[in-house]
C-alpha cells in the first residue's frame, strides 16, 4: 500500500507542474495574442538598448585577388619552396574560398 500511495503521490505532483507549466505558458500566449490585436500594424518594436547590430559578412575577395594568390603560389613552387602536392592543395583553398 505504501508503493501505491507513494506513485499516486508522484503522479499528482507530476500533473499540477505539468498542469502550471502548461497555464502560464497559454496566458502568456494569450497576451501576445491580445496585443496583436491591439496594435495589429503598428511597425515591429524597436531591439533592446543592448542589441547591437551584426558585423557585415566579409566580403568575397573577387578574381584579381585569387589570381594574385596563385600567382604567388606558382612563384612558390617555382623557387622549390613547395611541392607540387601542397601547390595542389594550396590551389585547391584558394579557388574554393
Amino acid at each position: 500500500m505504501p508503493g501505491l500511495l507513494r506513485g499516486v503521490a508522484r503522479t499528482a505532483i507530476v500533473s499540477g507542474t505539468a498542469t502550471a507549466v502548461s497555464n502560464r505558458v497559454s496566458r502568456r500566449q494569450q497576451g501576445r495574442w491580445a496585443a496583436q490585436e491591439r496594435y495589429p500594424y503598428e511597425a515591429a518594436p524597436p531591439p533592446p538598448a543592448s542589441y547591437t547590430e551584426p558585423p557585415p559578412a566579409a566580403a568575397a575577395p573577387d578574381m584579381t585577388d585569387k589570381i594574385e594568390q596563385l600567382k604567388q603560389l606558382g612563384d612558390l613552387k617555382a623557387q622549390g619552396v613547395l611541392t607540387e602536392a601542397e601547390f595542389e592543395e594550396q590551389k585547391r583553398r584558394v579557388l574554393e574560398a
